[in-house]
């Protein structure tokens, strides 16, 4: 499985949302917090871009050298319609300071968040993150293409993700009327059944990680062939 500083930092490099909280910012719209664009550099400081007059922009400037705490809360909500949609919540917290330096175009700015602590709670669990640990982990490499691939496999894999089913041994109590994808990282896939008994999610990880978007497709045909085999085992 994917670890927390993982997990922490493919949320940092995804679409999902967030909001930078800053201490004595209160009564700002929360479009005003919400950075346009974010990344992580290489020693592992997170990057947020806002415009050069919002507020937080304001507020790291009038720090000047004093030490600006902030924390960048981050919402994971699933890309396809499913009940409780919500996947999963980060907390990078540290110093934030100005990027002048880097390019962000016109009446634009970068601001840099130090990291001092992290955590996550998704479905994997609550955990905490060193800062340490945040620096030296990667994002997953689906984390770009996750949104995408998880609609496409709901809209034209209705049947497919059925079969899985069959290879969630002893936990498909219910009869499933619907299967929906909901997570995918280079393990595996997570998928939510649901029908008349209720609802359950089920992990299916694959052979070996996918190590890229480009070797995904054979990880999913081998997933679902197998799945194939054992919910029609009178055509083998």
């Amino acid at each position: 499985m994917p670890s927390a500083a993982e997990r922490t930092r493919t949320l940092v490099q995804s679409t999902a949302s967030a909001v930078l909280v800053v201490p004595g910012l209160d009564g700002v719209r929360q479009d005003e917090i919400t950075p346009g664009e974010r990344t992580t550099g290489t020693d592992g400081d997170v990057f947020l871009l806002f415009p050069a007059d919002s507020p937080a922009v304001r507020a790291a400037t009038h720090a000047e050298a004093d030490e600006l705490p902030a924390v960048l809360e981050i919402t994971d909500v699933a890309p396809v319609a499913v009940s409780n949609r919500i996947r999963g919540r980060a907390w990078v917290a540290g110093w934030l300071t100005c990027a002048r330096e880097l390019p962000a175009g016109p009446g634009r700015v970068w601001l840099r968040l130090e990291v001092g602590e992290a955590s996550v709670d998704d479905l994997w669990g609550a955990e905490p993150v060193a800062p340490e640990d945040f620096v030296a982990a990667a994002p997953d490499p689906l984390v770009a293409h996750e949104a995408e691939l998880l609609q496409h496999l709901a809209s034209s894999h209705a049947d497919q993700l059925d079969w899985l089913c069959a290879l969630a041994s002893g936990a498909c109590g219910i009869v499933p009327e619907r299967a929906v994808p909901l997570a995918l990282d280079r393990f595996g896939l997570r998928v939510r059944f649901t029908g008349d008994g209720g609802a359950f999610d089920a992990r299916f990880e694959f052979r070996s990680p996918v190590p890229g978007p480009e070797e995904l497709h054979r990880a999913m045909y081998a997933l679902f062939e197998a799945a194939y085999e054992v919910a029609h085992p009178e055509q083998h």
